[in-house]
């Protein structure tokens, strides 16, 4: 009995247990008809995204701001694994604030419009949204539901956290941050607190300008965060901060006069928002712009005027950049205006920062220059990451700069980033720009082999910080130190190098610190140290000695003056500090033909392109008046880019066979020529360096300079006239070799002629004229016609010739590229000039290179300086072979020749089934040669990215059928070139132009079809897709940067004889061009009408094979397709979906009704009527029911 009651009573509890938690309680089951009780499934761990029911929901809407509820159901064969990838954003989801759960109610689910699952909805406020992306795509997931659209409320300025603060900051171009009290301090509808009610009041005025902003592109948002606001020193709260790409500005003015506020965001607001359009405004505007725009650049042109059009025109292309670093750009057609500003030549480009005009002298042609000059005019005030182009333009400028040499992935260097983040402010007062920079490149052009480091720069001087970078209060103390100090700054011989090539005008005393001398004449030249400072002259003391002769300098102190980089030795007497100076302002002011001692003239011939030496000397009247004669070319000469020295050193002159002084030599790139004619007549001179500089011709060198080119170069071709006069024979032979010279130097020959005989008797050349070619310091005389340039030129470049028997070939970086071009089998043997090692090595390659030729594979060895970054190699010695342009690098041991034989018959032999891997070099050769390409690009932090390369490894056959290229790369830094910032990513290049892939790369036939369908396309695109977006949005985010641009041939009637080329939008009609549609199409070029051509697309090109059906098994959304863009009006603002009555083209390739429809174009009465026949509306009645069947019962996602 008792029994009996227990057991009533515990059925009774159950039941109103399973009543109170129906969504806890599962029934049993008679799965697959099994029978008996299942044994207790071991208890689950919490699930990540939390499990609600109903009224949990209802609960947590009630509470929270921000919510995202999955919607899942039981029978949902794809919900398990989006749930999976969601999990995975989880807690960046707490961690922004949004409380992200999961439920199963179908119900529910109804009520908010969830037809299908898995769904996702996004409350804001109890307000749902949505979302419509791949859901499997988790970072997508986690920007929509982190981004200041999805939680922008109608009239409401939204609040955030400080993590959803700092991503919107990323994220968008403009937005306006309110800081108020925390909570804590403000509760509430509670205003007992004076900071309370202003915050309140400044509130509510804002609310009424959010939409006015919102609709100008400027997000407006609220926090709540005094620590923040501390972090920021804004002071007393409410504060307004406006950042404008990421940079802050403070508002000063009253926030409760909202029309005040709003019009200082307009006016602080880049106005170029709107993509290449430079805002056009009138004078007053501009008035208004330059009291009210700490940043402004104005081009005054003439819209009537040409040059002021194709100015425009290149200075559209920097508007965006400008716009990123917060400087607005705007034209002004207004001759009256111009001359207000003092502008006498239009068109003209000025800068205005804090209403104080600067007019650029530069080329208005080279955007590329302004932009860098542009840059170079901002003022930063916050430890801000620059590029090495921004930093060595701040340098150039001569701010006083403190660089933090640094690596964002090691952690003493985010420590010692932390702790300088606290003397920011201190520097800013100092008048010190504090900045950082990343890469490790850059560190070591400054001697930089550990960071984190830091360099002071004053005036474009740099000096080392040898201190513990985390104590930051000592290197603020030495940081004020280096400010007040009015000392000439001491550097070293590697500084002293990087100065000379970053600055333009650099005064260097070479001293010892412990000579008597030198301390009395630096105490005298400490006086003029400010007056150089305002001349724009650093001025420098080095105590090395090895770096003085180095320069040639013997006698210590000197004083060396180098302007760009090309040195002016002072012989005045260095105790006279004020003659020293005009000479120094003399030297810039004025152009001179430098002096320079033999040591300098060898620095130059290495580092400078053009270079002109006059060897003369100074105590022969004659040569000093063709000195004079030749100054007066200098101007003319520093225009085309020619430096041009002296140098009064006979010893010289005769190295280079020079005995008659003066003489002169003009070297490019090395290379000597030397000038035969009159040096009194300047004119003459000058046009002859110009058509050296110009155009290429073959060198006249002396015998001492053909020795040197035949020691220090692989490839040298000598064209030996003998004694020969203008006119003669070997003259008309000379000029019509002359046509060769430039395919010769391309293969990196270099062809030069010579009268003298000394060399040629040594290489027993007895009859003139002769052709000898020096490979390697090994001569071959050609025995065919001088007078057929072809013939010589075939020679000259024929493998056999070029080769030399039983010897692996030296090959410059031309020779290289050549080779590897039009040779399917390479081994390279990249090594360092000089290094033992490489020499040992070689000795044992000697060995098997004979067996490589047998198998009809090249040996070469190329030693050219700076070949491991050319080539992108590891480390050298390298050994790498190359087959059909792609490269694998030998890992093994160098020294054993019979494994690398072994090694390379069995890469000679395979055949390759994966996806080659290229370099840098081998990429943008394939980019450059390749009609079809696809790129595989990922990084090694990837973690998909193996998986998803092993699937389409399985396509890699197909592609190569349909004759598309497909290669993987790991060159994050060309990914970010070409503006990809997330991997892995796929691009498909068409004669070089980037087509981004937007899908999803796990399923490899839908990448199949894809590319298949780029490729047979007869439209393709320009540029990457989806505005930009496919870039993981962060620091790098380029926003609009490779809008996709569709173009398509057409076909011209018969009749058209002369086809007028117009753009027009698909799917417009006639009727609607006097409608200009605000977001555009895409354009087609067409000819006075839009009828399809006597020809079908068939005949112009081949019908292609199908691609592959696409497997139902993958879970993956369908593949998006490329947005369309158009380029017409981008600064509208206007949404780019297409307007009604207004149709958009899109065309199926494997569409087989366009196929027909294109057939029926051939029968008469189409052509005549312009409407299908019976035929062929039958086949399009046909097509359109198939299609109709194939979309309703063969896509199963419908049915899921």
């Amino acid at each position: 009995m008792t029994f009996t009651r227990l057991k009533t009573l515990s059925l009774l509890v159950c039941a109103l247990l399973a009543l109170s938690f129906p969504g806890y309680v599962n029934g049993a089951t008679n799965n697959n008809s099994k029978k008996g009780s299942q044994p207790v499934a071991p208890i689950e761990p919490e699930a990540v995204i939390e499990e609600v029911n109903a009224k949990q929901l209802e609960k947590l809407l009630a509470d929270k701001d921000y919510v995202a509820v999955f919607w899942y159901a039981r029978s949902c064969v794809t919900c398990d694994k989006v749930l999976a990838e969601l999990e995975k954003i989880d807690d960046d989801t707490d961690s922004f604030g949004v409380d992200f759960v999961k439920i199963n109610d179908k119900r529910l689910a109804k009520q908010y419009g969830i037809k299908n699952f898995p769904a996702l909805t996004y409350f804001r406020e109890k307000e749902p949204i949505i979302y419509d992306g791949d859901l499997m795509d988790e970072e997508g997931v986690l920007d929509f539901l982190t981004s200041l659209e999805a939680m922008d409320l109608p009239d409401r300025i939204e609040e955030v956290n400080s993590k959803i603060l700092q991503k919107i900051i990323e994220d968008t171009d403009f937005v306006a941050v309110l800081f108020c009290p925390d909570h804590e301090t403000c509760p509430p509808r509670v205003m007992d607190k004076q900071q309370c009610r202003k915050c309140a009041k400044a509130l509510q005025e804002l609310e009424n300008i959010d939409d006015e902003a919102d609709q100008l592109g400027i997000g407006f948002v609220k926090i709540h965060d005094e620590a923040l606001a501390d972090e920021y020193n804004l002071g007393n709260l409410p504060a307004l901060v406006y950042y404008r790409h990421q940079t802050p500005i403070i508002y000063e003015g009253e926030l409760q006069r909202e029309e005040d506020v709003l019009e200082w965001l307009v006016q602080n607001k880049s106005t170029g928002d709107e993509d290449d359009v430079i805002e056009d405004v009138t004078s007053k505007t501009l008035s208004t712009l330059i009291s009210n725009i700490d940043n402004l650049v104005v081009l005054f042109y003439d819209h009537g005027n040409d040059d002021s059009m194709t100015v425009l025109e290149e200075l559209e292309q920097i508007d965006d950049d400008c716009d990123k670093h917060g400087i607005q750009f705007v034209k002004i057609d207004d001759a009256k205006a111009a001359a207000d500003y003092g502008i006498d030549s239009i068109p003209a480009i000025v800068y205005f920062e804090k209403e104080i005009p600067n007019v650029y002298d530069g080329d208005l042609m080279d955007e590329e220059q302004i932009l860098k000059w542009l840059l170079g005019q901002l003022e930063r005030d916050e430890i801000e990451d620059v590029t090495d182009e921004m930093l060595d333009t701040m340098i150039k400028e001569g701010r006083v700069i403190a660089v933090l040499f640094y690596d964002n992935n090691d952690k003493k260097s985010q420590k010692v980033l932390e702790e300088l983040e606290n003397i920011d402010d201190e520097c800013d007062a100092l008048g010190i720009t504090f900045v950082k920079i990343d890469n490790p490149e850059e560190a070591v052009e400054y001697g930089i082999n550990k960071v984190p480091k830091l360099i002071y720069f004053e005036k474009g001087i740099p000096t080392i910080y040898e201190g513990n970078l985390e104590d930051e209060e000592k290197l603020l103390k030495w940081l004020t130190d280096q400010t007040s100090s009015d000392q000439i700054e001491d550097i070293t011989d590697e500084m002293l190098d990087l100065i000379i090539e970053k600055m333009p005008h650099v005064a260097v005393l070479f001293y010892d610190k412990d000579q008597k001398k030198s301390q009395k004449i630096l105490a005298e030249l400490e006086n003029i140290d400010d007056e150089c400072d305002q001349n724009d002259i650093a001025f420098v003391k080095i105590d090395d000695d090895k770096e003085a002769k180095e320069w040639g300098i013997d006698e210590i102190p000197s004083i060396v003056l180098f302007e760009r980089g090309i040195p002016h030795i002072y012989e005045g007497d260095l105790m006279k500090e004020d003659e020293l100076l005009g000479w120094l302002v003399h030297q810039k002011r004025y152009s001179e033909i430098p002096e320079v001692t033999d040591e300098m003239k060898d620095k130059l011939v290495e580092n400078t392109e053009h270079l002109a030496v006059i060897f003369y000397d100074k105590d022969d009247k004659q040569d000093m008046r063709i000195l004079n004669e030749l100054e007066n070319i200098d101007d003319e000469l520093e225009k085309e880019g020619i430096v041009i020295v002296r140098i009064d050193n006979a010893a010289e002159a005769k190295e280079y066979g020079l005995d008659h002084l003066p003489a002169l030599i003009y070297f490019e790139n090395k290379i000597p020529a030397l000038y035969e004619g009159d040096l009194m007549n300047e004119d003459e001179v000058l046009e002859w360096l110009l058509v050296q500089k110009k155009t290429a011709t073959i060198e006249e060198v002396t015998d001492e300079i053909l020795v040197n080119l035949i020691n220090e170069h692989e490839y040298v071709v000598v064209f030996f006239t003998g004694p020969c006069e203008p006119g003669e024979t070997c003259d008309h032979t000379l000029n019509a070799l002359e046509s060769i010279d430039d395919e010769l130097d391309e293969a990196g020959i270099i062809f030069v002629t010579t009268e003298d005989t000394g060399v040629a008797k040594k290489y027993n050349v007895k009859t003139y004229p002769r052709l000898v070619f020096f490979r390697n310091r090994d001569p071959l005389h050609f025995t065919g016609d001088l007078d057929d340039e072809d013939e010589v030129l075939a020679w000259i470049t024929d493998d056999e010739t070029l080769e030399i028997p039983g010897k692996i070939e030296e090959v410059n970086v031309k020779m290289l590229d050549k080779i590897l071009a039009e040779n399917d089998h390479v081994v390279v043997f990249f090594y360092a000039e000089g290094d033992k090692k490489a020499q040992k090595i070689l000795n044992e390659l000697e060995n098997i290179d004979d067996e490589c030729e047998e198998k009809d594979i090249d040996f070469v060895k190329t030693s050219d300086d700076d070949i491991d970054k050319e080539y992108d190699l590891p480390g050298l010695p390298a050994l790498a072979f190359y087959r059909h342009k792609f490269r694998t690098i030998y890992t093994g041991d160098l020294m054993k020749e019979e494994e690398i034989l072994e090694w390379v018959i069995d890469l000679h032999e395979s055949t390759a089934d994966v996806i080659e891997s290229v370099d840098r070099k081998t990429l943008q050769v394939l980019i450059n040669d390749v009609e079809h390409l696809a790129v595989f690009f990922y990084d090694d932090e990837c973690e998909s990215c193996s998986d998803i390369l092993e699937e389409l490894e399985n396509i890699d056959d197909d592609t190569d059928k349909h004759g598309i290229q497909f290669v993987k790369s790991n060159d994050v830094k060309l990914a970010h070139e070409i503006g990809i910032f997330a991997f892995p990513a796929l691009v498909y290049y068409e004669t070089g132009v980037p087509i981004m892939y937007d899908g999803n790369l796990k399923n490899e036939n839908r990448v199949l079809q894809w590319l298949v369908n780029q490729k047979n396309d007869e439209c393709f695109y320009v540029g990457l897709g989806h505005d930009g977006h496919s870039a993981k949005r962060g620091n790098n985010f380029v926003p609009n940067d490779y809008k996709p641009f569709q173009c398509c041939p057409t076909k011209l009637e018969k009749s058209t004889k002369v086809p007028k080329m117009t753009a027009q939008r698909i799917g417009h009609s006639e009727g609607d061009q006097g409608k200009r549609p605000i977001g555009g199409g895409n354009f087609q070029f067409a000819g006075s009408a839009s009828k399809s051509s006597g020809k079908p697309v068939a005949s112009t090109k081949q019908t292609k094979a199908p691609a592959p059906k696409d497997s139902e098994e993958d879970d993956d959304d369908e593949e998006k397709p490329l947005v369309k863009v158009s380029y017409a009006n981008k600064r509208s603002g206007g949404s780019n979906k297409p307007q009604a009555g207004k149709k958009v083209v899109a065309k199926d390739n494997n569409d087989e009704e366009s196929q027909e429809v294109e057939k029926s174009a051939k029968q008469k009465s189409s052509k005549k009527s312009g409407k299908l026949n019976v035929k062929t509306g039958i086949h399009f009645f046909q097509n359109r029911l198939k299609n109709l069947y194939d979309i309703v019962f063969q896509d199963f996602s419908l049915w899921e």
